[in-house]
Parts: structure tokens; C-alpha cells; sequence
């Protein structure tokens, strides 16, 4: 935790300053509004790009800036100064931890992704003795970003499964590393959410030995949202409420038709249209659920990953009716 701590003071300081942008601009009228949304290049993200090809945000009288990012901690410092407005795809493990922290004053505006079976996957190389959740005790499993939301979920099946987490070991291996690290055995085994599962399945046959995103533990389990401010919501609510509403939209026709998110992906997380259409894609919820929010703090508290207990539902925007 204190690792964590200094690495998101220490990106604070290092990239406020580098990060260009104007955030928002015009004021929080209906028309000719301005948002700068940092956004990851992941499957969860396919409602935003679902929202501006629909022309969702154009509807709800907003334009839509985007700032591509390869991880949403590095959007963070901007979100804190104002230079971005929302953070797309943003991680809710980091983020609910700077809350904690007080590096920011988080507010979640939509849901991003939640787990759905095999969106998140342990894989193995095709000849390995790995077979079964058993056989990770006294191996070493490649996640992202070490204590976050690989670890706590792969912690919590391997528990429903029979087996001590305290037994497994992690290494930090970024997702396109992955590959690489298993094929050299660096690492055992690796836990990777997709494109990167498929991918791996297709160039090095790696073997699935367990489904991250199914099972009581974890299933429908929040993993990302719409991540913004207290500052903003509060200074631009009328904006901050039709974001959302665009983003509910294109939810809404992301989990009603399969299609509506193959179309989009190509255009922005550098996949062919033949690999979208066999990934297995997370959950897209329709709206907020401040329960399953509170569900996934509950699981960092009790892992650790939170020293105190967040009230979930204070962190989620919800507009004010007239």
C-alpha cells in the first residue's frame, strides 16, 4: 500500500506538469459544451465510442474530446488539475484507493465493465504441468499492476476454489509483456483480461486453467467506469448529467446487441474485425449500481487493499431532479 501511495504522489508531480490540455470549456448550459475524456484503448470503453458514433453526446448537447491514455493512472494527475474532465475505462481498485488517500475527490458518473465469464482468464503454455487452480500454489502468476484488481479477484475464486492465495506469487508484467514473460518462463502463469487472452490462445496456444470472471466470488463484479471529480460534478452538473445519460444510452446498446460493440472496437483498440467479433467481452452495465460499487470495497477492505471502509453510494453522481 505504501508502494502505492508514492506511485501515484510521484505521477502526480512528474506528469501534472507534462499533461496539455484545456479540460472543459463553455459553461453548463445545454449547448456547445466541451468534455475532455481520458480514455484507455480497452473493451470497457466501447460505450464511449458507442455514444459518439450513435451521436448520443451530440443529442445531449456535448462534444467529446478524447485523450488517449495506455493507463488510466497516468490520466490522474490530469483529472485532479482539471486538464481532463472524465477518465474512460479507469480502473475502480486505483481509484478508490486515491480516494482513501485523499489524492483526489472521486466521483463515479457511469459504469464502465463488470466480470463476465472468461473476460479475465489464468492461461498457461500448452505444455504445462499447470492444470487445475491447485497447481498455482508455489507459482508465480503475471498480473498488470501488482494489489489490484487481478490479484483480488484471482484471490477471491482461488479461496471459493479451496486454495491459499498467500500461497500464490505475483510478478508485475504489463498486459502486452505477458506473452513473452510466459513463453521465457519468467513467469508460470499469466492472468490477462482480453483482447490479451484471445490473442495469447491464438499465437502461443496458451492453455485457460481457470475463468477469472465467473463463479459467486466475482460474477458481475465492477471493474471500471466513468471516473470524474467532485469539482467537476459540482461546478458542471448539468454537463456531468448528460454524460451520463449518453453513456447509459450506449450501455444500454452495447448489452442489447453483440454487434453494436464488434463495430466499434476496430476503431480504437487496434483490432482486426475478426478477432472483436471472438473475444469474450465483460458485462456492460445499463446503470450504477452502488451496491455492486460497495461490494467491490468491501472485498479491497477485506484484502487489504483499503485501510477504512468507503460508502460507495457518497462517490456516485447522481443528478439533482428539477
Amino acid at each position: 500500500m505504501r508502494r502505492a501511495a508514492s506511485r501515484i504522489a510521484l505521477l502526480i508531480g512528474l506528469l501534472a506538469a507534462a499533461t496539455m490540455g484545456c479540460g472543459s470549456s463553455g459553461g453548463d448550459g445545454a449547448g456547445n459544451r466541451t468534455i475532455t475524456v481520458a480514455a484507455l484503448p480497452l473493451v470497457d470503453t466501447a460505450g464511449l465510442h458507442i455514444a459518439i458514433q450513435r451521436g448520443f453526446f451530440e443529442a445531449e448537447g456535448l462534444r467529446v474530446r478524447i485523450r488517449p491514455v495506455a493507463q488510466s493512472i497516468q490520466a490522474l494527475p490530469a483529472l485532479k488539475t482539471g486538464q481532463v474532465d472524465v477518465i474512460a475505462g479507469g480502473n475502480y481498485v486505483t481509484f478508490l484507493q486515491a480516494q482513501e488517500q485523499g489524492t483526489l475527490k472521486l466521483r463515479v458518473l457511469a459504469a464502465g465493465a463488470s466480470l463476465a465469464p472468461h473476460f479475465m482468464t489464468v492461461l498457461t503454455m500448452p505444455r504445462s504441468p499447470i492444470r487445475q487452480p491447485k497447481d498455482l500454489v508455489g507459482r508465480t502468476v503475471a498480473v498488470n499492476i501488482l494489489n489490484n484488481v487481478q490479484s483480488l479477484t484471482l484471490n477471491a475464486t482461488l479461496k471459493a476454489d479451496g486454495v491459499d492465495p498467500s500461497k500464490v506469487r505475483y510478478r508485475a508484467v504489463p498486459f502486452p509483456q505477458m506473452g513473452a514473460a510466459l513463453q521465457k518462463g519468467q513467469v508460470d502463469a499469466v492472468h490477462v483480461a482480453e483482447p490479451f487472452a484471445t490473442d495469447l490462445a491464438r499465437k502461443l496456444g496458451a492453455r485457460v486453467v481457470l475463468d477469472g470472471g465467473s463463479g459467486a466470488a466475482v460474477a458481475g463484479l465492477p471493474v471500471s467506469g466513468y471516473l470524474s471529480t467532485q469539482r467537476f460534478v459540482e461546478k458542471y452538473p448539468k454537463a456531468a448529467a448528460a454524460f451520463q445519460r449518453a453513456i447509459e444510452k450506449a450501455q444500454q446498446a452495447a448489452t442489447g446487441d453483440r454487434k453494436t460493440v464488434d463495430q466499434v472496437l476496430p476503431s480504437y483498440a487496434r483490432l482486426d474485425a475478426k478477432t472483436a467479433a471472438a473475444l469474450s467481452l465483460p458485462g456492460y452495465p445499463a446503470s450504477l449500481d452502488p451496491a455492486q460499487l460497495q461490494r467491490l470495497a468491501d472485498m479491497m477492505l477485506q484484502s487489504g487493499l483499503l485501510k477504512t471502509r468507503l460508502d460507495a453510494r457518497s462517490l456516485v453522481f447522481a443528478p439533482k431532479t428539477q
